[in-house]
């Protein structure tokens, strides 16, 4: 998603290449997605990027009406109360509930959840479908889109970049836009650039048949204190532990402990059945050292920008991402979806 979404938004400006690395586009984090659009996701700092990125993504129908509701145990009531704090003023539709308000949205809920906060807005995310609106935004606007290409080399020259391909095959380049997702700080190296520090780390998710089934207008629900988050999908149950296991880049795949920590939460969670794990997978979310994004040209390389460290919220956040990070890259002003963010706040130059 993060190279489509910037590769559309610059096609129109210049000559743009997408080197893929697999044999399709979107096999790693993208096509994993648990695929929602959270405005609390991410943090305070992230709020700008998603509600920037809402219009977009609703004009172009990328989102079904979910809603999400954080649970709270007693233990929990202080947290719930900080993370009402942290996001007031920052835009978003957040609300406390009680516990009759929260039996009254999830059936069968167990004893001791009485705290929780409702966020409305929240949304599913059509992922296929926003990530090949970027692809055809970026070729027709003349981007070529090249797959199973490896890069091996990057060697900088008097006018820009050389790019050698595992197949001995040359890219030459202006700019190298670094999108590389888990693989970020690999290819900032071939480059003869510090790296940043963008850690891959595991997520997990589960989708289980289960007695009774969940209900189509089930919320998103996630523990405020990040144990576990859960949402109806076709009859069944995507869940996840919330983990964030540290990772090599790599074809990422799901742990049996991971999936039986998940269950084990979820039945402390409510009383239903799980009847059987049908699907399992995982992905690698990319964070940089204080889990923002990083949008913006490397502080000691000319020429070479980043545009990595999405962590889980690159998808929600892709239309303003990309839009911020061309105008960056290009030097234009802010436009109405990028008024009012602060691309200091994602800048690389911040690590320098």
């Amino acid at each position: 998603m993060a190279g489509a979404s910037i590769a559309a938004e610059l096609a129109p400006h210049g000559r743009v290449v997408m080197l893929e690395a697999e044999a399709q586009p979107g096999y790693h984090a993208t096509g994993r997605s648990a695929a929602f659009w959270e405005e609390c996701y991410g943090g305070p700092d992230i709020v700008p990027l998603t509600l920037a990125s809402g219009p977009f993504l609703r004009e172009h129908g990328m989102l079904s009406p979910r809603g999400a509701l954080y649970l709270g145990r007693a233990e929990d009531e202080a947290a719930v109360g900080d993370f009402m704090a942290r996001f007031a003023g920052t835009g978003v539709d957040i609300v406390r509930l009680g516990r009759s308000e929260l039996e009254a949205k999830i059936a069968g809920l167990a004893p001791g959840w009485d705290h929780g906060i409702a966020e409305p807005a929240c949304a599913d995310i059509d992922v296929a479908a926003l990530h090949q609106l970027y692809l055809a935004r970026a070729r027709n606007a003349g981007a070529q889109l090249r797959c199973s290409v490896r890069i091996e080399h990057i060697e900088r020259e008097a006018d820009g970049w050389r790019l050698v391909t595992a197949g001995s095959e040359e890219v030459r380049a202006k700019v190298v836009v670094n999108a590389a997702g888990a693989w970020a700080d690999t290819i900032a190296q071939l480059a003869g650039a510090q790296p940043l520090g963008i850690a891959p780390l595991r997520r997990t998710v589960v989708q289980l048949r289960t007695y009774p089934e969940p209900p189509d207008d089930l919320p998103l629900v996630l523990d405020i204190a990040g144990r576990f988050y859960f949402k109806p999908e076709k009859g069944r149950l995507w869940l996840s532990p919330h983990d964030e296991t540290p990772s090599a880049p790599c074809d990422a795949a799901a742990e049996e402990l991971d999936i039986a920590v998940a269950i084990d939460r979820l039945q402390g969670v409510v009383d239903w059945l799980v009847e059987a794990v049908e699907h399992k997978w995982a992905g690698l979310r990319s964070f940089a050292p204080d889990r923002l994004p990083v949008y913006g040209y490397d502080a000691a390389v000319p020429g070479f920008f980043w545009f990595a460290g999405q962590g889980g919220f690159g998808i929600q956040t892709a239309p303003a991402a990309a839009r911020l990070g061309a105008q960056v890259l290009l030097g234009l002003p802010p436009d109405a979806m990028t008024a009012g963010i602060d691309p200091a706040l994602y800048s690389p130059a911040r690590f320098a």
